[in-house]
Parts: structure tokens; sequence; C-alpha cells
């Protein structure tokens, strides 16, 4: 049953990915060829007007493929026979259906458990927050200028940003407070302390609220990815740490055993949340300036805009053709990772 809740929850967004390419391709009048979902060999399909519809045999990933995309073609609805606006529009629809798709879940989930207040619920004896003079019931604004949401941004930070001087705005009954900590390591638990806690109670939300705060969460994760992919840049992550669709699944699944036991409405938050972390995921991935990612497509759209001349087709699905290769090998080595961390 978990695979099987796992395997949906990434269809439905690699479906909405290229829903979002699908419906601006027809919106800009551009030939949709096949829309599918899944990879490899057709197991089911039908055509309706000029496109096919289908379903793959391997259920990760899936298509929107456009008349003329990688190519040169003299159909007038050939994707590169349209303005670069309009292609630059059906390019970044994909992720930005994803982003909204994030809003959504998000703004379900506020409804449904609240959010968590960026609010201290005690401070630890002889720590740096304690020696600064802050106390339980701080509610933490910003850190080094960054604003401060949901208490597990606290928490983010502090683990993207270990050891670093924090410059904390907090509000106590209704007045702001300033102060500078240095987090101090603890040879115990192997990490930098800033020295307090939250309670980790969720706060009920209204509808307009829910809204609110639902955008925070999209923002939230957006930027913990983002982080994410700068650690792993820069060595502060380790490339072993790196999953892929069958670690994905995994950790849903993992998740569902975690949280059966609790209920149903568990098992739909808990489902709910990793949709919106793997959406939120998705969008910024695909955003990246890599070959033949949505990004690298974008690359293109955006020199050709500035250069006021279009590249040569057959070129640039030369150099996504190589990107994909070299994310296929990518894949691979994810793959594999993914089995051993399993075993």
């Amino acid at each position: 049953m978990k695979f099987i809740i796992a395997i949906f929850i990434f269809s439905i967004l690699v479906l909405f990915h290229e829903l979002g390419h699908f419906l601006l391709a027809k919106k800009n009048g551009i030939r949709v060829n096949e829309f599918s979902l899944g990879l490899g060999p057709t197991l089911a399909g039908f055509t309706r007007g000029e496109t096919k519809y289908s379903i793959k045999l391997l259920p990760f990933g899936g298509a929107c493929m456009m008349e003329g995309e990688d190519g040169d073609s003299t159909d007038e609805k050939a994707f590169n026979n349209k303005s670069v606006w309009a292609r630059i529009s059906v390019v970044v629809a994909g992720p930005i259906f994803n982003f909204i798709m994030a809003f959504v879940f998000s703004v379900i989930l506020v409804l449904c458990i609240g959010y968590d207040k960026p609010q201290v619920y005690d401070v630890i004896e002889d720590y740096p927050a304690q020696e600064a003079g802050m106390q339980a019931g701080d509610t933490i604004l910003s850190m080094n200028g960054k604003k401060m949401h949901f208490y597990r941004e606290v928490t983010m930070y502090s683990i993207f940003h270990p050891g670093k001087e924090l410059d904390i705005v907090y509000e106590r009954d209704g007045e702001r407070h300033e102060t500078t900590i240095q987090p101090r390591f603890d040879e115990e638990q192997g990490r930098y302390l800033i020295g307090f806690y939250g309670s980790g109670v969720q706060k009920k939300a209204n509808f307009v609220e829910a809204v609110q705060y639902g955008a925070y969460t999209v923002k939230y994760w957006i930027s913990t990815t983002i982080d994410s992919l700068r650690l792993l840049v820069t060595g502060g992550v380790s490339m072993k740490e790196l999953s892929g669709p069958v670690g994905i699944v995994k950790t849903i699944g993992d998740t569902y055993d975690a949280s059966r036991e609790d209920g149903v409405f568990y098992v739909f938050v808990n489902m709910l949340n990793m949709a919106i972390l793997l959406s939120a995921n998705l969008g910024v991935m695909n955003l990246l300036p890599i070959p033949a990612l949505d990004g690298g497509r974008l690359v293109f759209l955006l020199v050709e805009v500035i250069r006021r001349k279009k590249i040569d087709p057959e070129k640039e699905g030369m150099v996504h053709f190589v990107g994909l290769m070299l994310l296929m090998v990518l894949m691979v080595f994810v793959l594999f990772n993914d089995i051993r961390n399993i075993l």
C-alpha cells in the first residue's frame, strides 16, 4: 500500500508539472505530439486531435512532447516557430505549476493542523541564548536579517549556517529586542547550539492566515532546497546523501509506516507534507540552468532575447541531448546510491 501511495504522489507531481507545459503550449498554438505519464514503452493510450495521450511502463517521470522542440520544423505550430516570449511562458509553466500545487497543498495543510510559531518554549541554562537575556515566550522575528515565520525556519537556519554569529530580533510583551548570539559547539550532540528550543505546538489558523502561511510554507521549502544545493556544491553535504526516485519512494513509505498507527488523519497530513516538499523541490530543480532541464532551455531563450536572434535549433538540441545523457549518468549514480542506502 505504501508503495502505491508513494508512486501516486510522485505521479501527480510530475503530471501537474507536465500539465503546465501542455496548457501553455495549447494556449500559444503549439502542436503537442504526445502527453504522457511515465517513461519507457507505452502501456495504454489514445489520440485526440493532434495529441496522443499515453501511460508508460515506468511510473517515474512524464513528458509533454512538442513539435520542433529539439530541432528544426517547417510546421507553423512548431515550438521553435513561436515567439520567444511564448516559448518562455511554456518552459516556465512546468515549475510554476509545481509551486502552485505546493501552495494549494500548503493552504490545506495549515487549515488542517495550523503552523508552528517561531516562539521560544524554553532556554537552556548556561548557553548563549540565556546569557544574551532571551526567555521562554520570546517570539523570534528575524535572524541575520532573514524573517522567521515558523520555528522550523529557526532550526533550519542554524543547520545551514553552523557556528555563524547570529543577530537576532525578537519580540517580548509587544516590544522588539535585539541581541547577538555566538552559537556554542556541544560535544555531546556534535553540533552548534544557540540554547533555546520550541514547543512544537501548532497554532490554529483561519482561512486568511492559511493562505498567508501557505505562501510562507512554499517559500520555506524553496529556500531549504536552494540551501541544500548550496551545501552540496560547497561540499557541506556529501554526494552520497543524494536521493532519487527510489529513495523518495522509500522515504514516503517510511513516513506512511510511521504515521499509520496514529490514524488516517495523520497519514493524510504527513503525505500532504511530503507532496508539498517534493513539489517545491521539483519546481526548483527544474529551474536549474542545466541543459535538458527547463532552466537550461530558459537560458537559451534569455540569450535569444538579449541578442535578438535565434540560436540554431539543431545546435541547441545537441546541447540538450548531451545534458540529457549526463543527467542519465547522474540518475544511474543516484539509483545505486539509493539501493546502497536501502541495503
